[in-house]
């Protein structure tokens, strides 16, 4: 009897004790990437219950009775997230955890980043949108969608040689660097993206600084900045395979791998690419190699990251672009490699080819002092080498520095020959940054760089002719370029009140430039070189509220020629001197709910800004002169808006006036052996288009499926500075669509597919020419060329991530 009152009891109070019971579920993810955190330790601190989320970052803590609890979770690698709750009913939470400090691998960057209050223009590419965009094309197609771009391909495809302009400004005026190690050439000031293929697929992120910007190291900004962030950590082991297939026969390989965080110390990773494209102009094929691997120590305090990527490419050459006359009847034509045979046939050499090979080596240190104080350090070097090499027709030997060649019967002064141009180069040095921040009101940067660069350029014939006893790989030019780079500066912000910020950047920078040997034209070559600048930048920054802000900056920037202008300068003439821009930016921001705003109005203003004439040498690069007065101003908008749950719109547009104030041309005049002269006042730059805009529709379907729907307008660009309506790239509007389709699975972690579809309306359009003009005859006579796009196109591809 007594047993059954028991069994009858907890029978009664079993269903009580249960209604007075509750359970927490939740989440555990990334707060930056959403990833899901498997193997996170949730506690409850004052009852000790604890439980590990699964390896779909989810936990259940069963069990509690109501009150207040404090719940703690943590994750290797991670800040700790505490927090109080309340149960009085079951409880759903959603986790988000931020990397550690000392594990993220943007303190090695962040002396060279703009931050969220500093008053300039800026705006950051993240990973996941690179994910999105990077289906094999050259790294200037990531940006294409950004504010102020044009990008363009000799090749017409996006893959091989390509570039990018920002507010008009090419390659050469934009400073680019990899986790603050500078990237552009020291001599020639550009960048080559064709010797980073795949770049794209090794890259965190990427901020984009349009005007001066930020004070960084290397040449200086002269119209925009772009500065990749490598791989950050991954805290779990992956494998990674990508391939795509599209037009044109492009090709794309790629394998990543990585360990995760092993110890809570170490982590390695790797990638291996192969992408290849036959190119929509005629023989503009691409065969490109690259691998990325790093290897990182993370301790309580310090970083240390090696790495090393490299490029090899192989591109036959298509820098002539299509003569205007015959552009709208042969789009895809290629003058590269043409000569005739014996019988007057026209052949093509099948190695005009760009080959080039570039080793980049970083070792990345980064150490907390303490919770104010951070150091930065780092080491680099870079290996180049490469040749181009070309077929040409009936070239003078005395051109050469060779005799003519004698028979029984006459005297040989032509012959055809295959050449190479060879350039051998070494870049190196070290980059250092003192970060202190007192989490209240003061935040600032000591740093600086110093870096050398010896650049060998040299020339071989590798087959005449007509031979007669010339050496076989005759040396025809050899000279070398030695410049050092030193620059130290000083960032400070200084919060003021809740409100009111204030930005200070000043930078010394000083350049030591040697040119001594041959030149490729036998003109001898001794010039020294030698600038100091001083590049002050000063700006304020106005929280208007919780939703805006307001910022207003100044900065003064310099930059020395590059090696063609002092090169290709007249001897008899003074060097060009260096160029000066003001830069002036007024910004507005705007983000609430599910909208944002972004406005700003610039001005660039420049002393002795060197402009493009209408001539090219022979490798394509244009000649530029010293104009005393010209300018950029406009105003560019972004927009976004979440329009309704599974729909996403963004849009951009930039307007701009871009003038030199008085201009004077120069024409060949081949009859008399002048140039002739026109006074046009003010006319606009070149390539600066007055209008560029870009729209975006992204539609959602089930989180797993997006279509997007991307528009991009440039209005008309002049080829060279007269403002002649002959002489224009015209105006055009292209659409792509592009579908990506993400799933998981139980034994791939994930699965992504894409498709794209560009120029869907097969639009027929020119991104870049050249131009150069002459009287003979006393006739006006004009060689040109210019880069037609491909019409529709298509890449699709798949992502597996294990």
């Amino acid at each position: 009897m007594k047993r059954k009152w028991i069994a009858m009891s907890i029978a009664v109070i079993l269903p009580f004790m249960a209604w007075s019971q509750f359970a927490v579920n939740g989440s555990v993810t990334d707060v930056t990437t959403g990833e899901k955190l498997p193997g996170a330790h949730i506690v409850l601190t004052n009852n000790y219950k604890a439980v590990v989320s699964d390896h779909q970052g989810k936990f259940t803590i069963a069990g509690l009775k109501k009150g207040e609890y404090q719940i703690t979770t943590s994750y290797i690698g991670y800040l700790a997230d505490i927090r109080t709750i309340t149960i009085d009913a079951n409880l759903q939470l959603e986790i988000k955890l931020q990397i550690s400090p000392i594990m993220q691998d943007e303190v090695i960057i962040r002396s060279t980043r703009a931050g969220e209050k500093t008053p300039t223009t800026y705006q950051n590419i993240t990973k996941e949108e690179i994910a999105k965009t990077n289906t094999g094309l050259d790294i200037p197609y990531l940006m294409e969608q950004t504010p102020s771009v044009v990008v363009t391909s000799d090749a017409g495809a996006g893959i091989g040689y390509t570039g990018i302009r920002i507010r008009g400004s090419d390659l050469t005026r934009t400073n680019v660097m990899v986790n603050g190690i500078p990237l552009n050439d020291a001599e020639s000031h550009s960048v080559y993206f064709v010797d980073m293929p795949d770049f794209a697929s090794s890259i965190d992120n990427l901020q984009i600084q349009r005007g001066v910007g930020t004070s960084v190291n290397g040449a200086g900004a002269f119209g925009a900045s772009i500065n990749f962030q490598t791989q950050n950590i991954n805290q779990k082991p992956y494998a990674e395979i990508n391939n795509a297939a599209g037009s044109f026969n492009s090709l794309k390989h790629t394998v990543s791998f990585g360990t995760g965080l092993i110890d809570n110390k170490w982590a390695f990773d790797g990638r291996l690419s192969k992408i290849s494209s036959d190119g929509f102009i005629d023989r503009a094929s691409s065969e490109l190699h690259s691998f990325y691997l790093s290897a990182a120590y993370y301790g309580k305090k310090t970083i240390v990251k090696l790495l090393c990527f490299s490029g090899k490419e192989k591109t036959y050459q298509a820098w002539n672009g299509i003569p205007s006359n015959i552009i709208d009847t042969n789009r895809t034509y290629n003058s590269m490699g043409e000569y005739y045979d014996a019988n007057g046939n026209i052949k093509y050499y099948n190695n005009q080819t760009d080959n080039y090979q570039q080793d980049n080596y970083q070792m990345l240190i980064s150490h907390e002092i303490n919770k104010n104080w951070n150091l930065n350090a780092a080491l680099h070097y870079t290996k180049g080498y490469g040749y181009y090499e070309e077929y040409k027709s009936q070239e003078e030997y005395s051109k050469y520095g060779l005799d003519n060649v004698y028979t029984a019967h006459d005297t040989i002064k032509y012959t055809d020959l295959i050449r190479r141009k060879i350039l051998d180069n070494d870049f190196y040095g070290y980059t250092f940054a003192v970060n202190y921040d007192n989490h209240k009101q003061i935040s600032a940067v000591i740093g600086g760089a110093w870096n050398r660069y010896i650049g060998d350029h040299l020339g071989n014939i590798t087959w005449m002719q007509y031979n007669g006893n010339h050496p076989l790989n005759y040396e025809w030019y050899r000279n070398q370029g030695l410049k050092t780079d030193f620059n130290i500066y000083s960032k400070i912000n200084y919060q003021l009140t809740e409100k009111w910020s204030f930005y200070a950047d000043l930078q010394l920078r000083t350049i030591y430039y040697k040119i001594r040997g041959v030149d490729d034209d036998l003109a001898f070559l001794q010039q020294n070189h030698e600038f100091n600048f001083f590049n002050p930048k000063f700006g304020v920054y106005y929280q208007l509220n919780n939703y805006s802000n307001l910022y207003v900056s100044f900065a003064i920037a310099n930059r020395e020629p590059s090696r063609s202008n002092f090169v290709d300068a007249d001897p008899s003439k003074a060097f060009p001197v260096h160029e000066t821009m003001q830069n002036i930016e007024l910004g507005y921001s705007l983000k609430k709910n599910n909208f944002y705003l972004k406005s700003n109005l610039f001005l660039m203003n420049y002393d002795n800004q060197l402009a493009l004439t209408g001539e090219i040498n022979d490798v394509g690069d244009a000649v530029m002169v010293n104009v005393p007065k010209s300018y950029r101003m406009g105003i560019e908008i972004s927009a976004g808006a979440k329009v309704i749950k599974s729909l996403k719109w963004e849009a951009n547009l930039a307007l701009s006036k871009n003038k030199i104030k008085d201009f004077t041309e120069y024409v060949d005049d081949w009859d008399n052996g002048i140039q002739r002269t026109n006074y046009l006042g003010e006319t606009n730059l070149s390539f600066s288009p007055e209008i560029i805009a870009n729209n975006q529709f992204t539609y959602n379907f089930f989180k797993r499926f997006d279509i997007s729907w991307m528009s991009k307008y440039v209005g008309k660009q002049y080829i060279d500075n007269t403002s002649s309506e002959d002489r224009k790239l015209k105006a055009y509007l292209v659409n792509n669509l592009r579908l990506n389709y993400s799933i998981e699975t139980k034994f791939i972690k994930q699965i992504n597919l894409f498709f794209i579809l560009n120029n869907v309306l097969n639009v027929n359009y020119e991104t870049n020419a050249w131009v150069y003009r002459y009287y003979s005859n006393n006739k006006h006579e004009v060689m040109d060329g210019y880069f037609p796009q491909a019409g529709r196109n298509c890449m699709a591809g798949i992502n597996l991530r294990f």
